[in-house]
């Protein structure tokens, strides 16, 4: 275990990221935590307020994105500065992102639909960097056998030809299925041979002239959203808290 950890996180200089990934990740968590205790009423929590005025946390977490940014800049990734600006930099993220969706709108939509979006946003990343953190990098190590330099070169072939995968699937609108297809080859690799959803990229661009095929994809979107809408909103009211109904009065913003 520890000559693993050292060929793969410490010699590479991996470190500073899986501790930016677990502060980013435990940020998350705590803030929706809390942020659910204060609209349950519950516990000793509240909102901060300046002079009348509600101070987001989307605000310190820019603070501390951008301490943490060019403190990680200025810092070598394998010394103590490195590691304080990685966790302050991933706390700084979790903040930022949990309000991805006001920051998009600019509008308070944290209860609201709109607001699911900042929860896709930080599962999306924590993804994204979990998968860089788990590849394996050819640069930084010492000494490698020639084992070593057979294995990495497969997996970087690997993750390339899933990466084009990965693409294919997102042309053809599936972007959950492109985000999960980068880490695992099978998703990628059926997202890229089905259909593609009714106006994306692929379907515009190749199912033109084709109405039998544009008839089949609506058909098969309709039954896929049909049976995983519920699952799908189950699963983000579990992370991230139901929304509140939108008011009658209110247009929608998708």
């Amino acid at each position: 275990m520890g000559h693993w950890w050292v060929r793969n996180i410490v010699e590479p200089g991996k470190l500073p990221l899986l501790l930016a990934l677990g502060a980013f990740v435990v940020t998350f968590v705590v803030t929706r935590v809390i942020t659910r205790l204060i609209r349950a009423g519950k516990g000793p929590f509240g909102n901060v307020k300046a002079g009348g005025l509600h101070i987001h946390h989307v605000v310190p977490g820019v603070v501390l994105t951008v301490v943490g940014g060019f403190g990680a800049v200025a810092s070598d990734r394998h010394g103590a500065g490195g590691v304080v600006a990685a966790l302050v930099f991933g706390m700084g993220a979790g903040l930022v992102l949990d309000e991805f969706a006001l920051i998009l709108h600019l509008d308070d939509v944290y209860w609201s639909e709109d607001g699911r979006k900042s929860v896709e946003v930080v599962v999306l990343t924590a993804a994204l960097v979990g998968l860089l953190l788990a590849g394996f990098s050819p640069f930084g190590v010492n000494d490698l056998t020639q084992e070593e330099l057979a294995d990495r070169g497969t997996v970087i072939a690997n993750i390339a030809a899933n990466f084009v995968l990965s693409l294919v699937a997102l042309s053809k609108g599936k972007t959950r299925v492109a985000v999960l297809g980068v880490a695992v080859p099978l998703v990628a690799l059926v997202g890229a041979v089905r259909l593609a959803r009714p106006g994306s990229l692929w379907s515009r661009r190749f199912y033109g002239r084709r109405p039998r095929a544009r008839a089949k994809a609506a058909l098969r979107a309709y039954r896929h959203d049909r049976r995983w809408a519920r699952p799908r909103r189950a699963v983000q009211d579990w992370i991230g808290g139901k929304p509140d109904p939108r008011p009658a009065h209110l247009p929608d913003h998708r």
